[in-house]
């Protein structure tokens, strides 16, 4: 199980991170034209995409840097948790516009996310 949740943990790393990185550095009219699916964004204030893209970096770095250095593990599953509520915004934006596969995914990320705090608050938590 552990394996597990640092394999998903790793992997949500990366994606909030590129995520957010993203938001805080691409112009959000050269972001909605590089993919179909990130039209959303220009429904969005420029201030208000920085801030999500912060809130993503902080939230990765949140996943993996506290259980590594071993300094207040217990942030990991609650970083997790605000990712979570990040990804519920998100799900109900897709679901609002009409985006059902782009919403399946963030669905997707959501559960991995909220796996991961089942995992570290229940299943595996990283202090005994």
């Amino acid at each position: 199980m552990n394996t597990a949740l640092w394999i998903i943990t790793g992997l949500l790393t990366a994606v909030y991170l590129l995520s957010g990185l993203g938001k805080l550095f691409v112009p959000r009219e050269r972001m909605a034209t590089m993919m179909a699916a990130a039209r959303w964004v220009l429904d969005f204030r420029p201030g208000t995409l920085k801030a999500i893209g912060a809130l993503e970096i902080l939230g990765a770095v949140g996943l993996v840097l506290p259980a590594l250095l071993d300094i207040a593990p217990v942030l990991v599953p609650l970083a997790a948790s605000g990712l979570t509520l990040v990804m519920t915004g998100a799900v109900t934006m897709r679901i609002r516009r009409g985006e059902t596969r782009a919403a399946l995914l963030d669905g997707g990320y959501l559960a991995l996310a909220a796996f991961v705090v089942v995992g570290r608050f229940a299943l595996e938590p990283f202090t005994g």
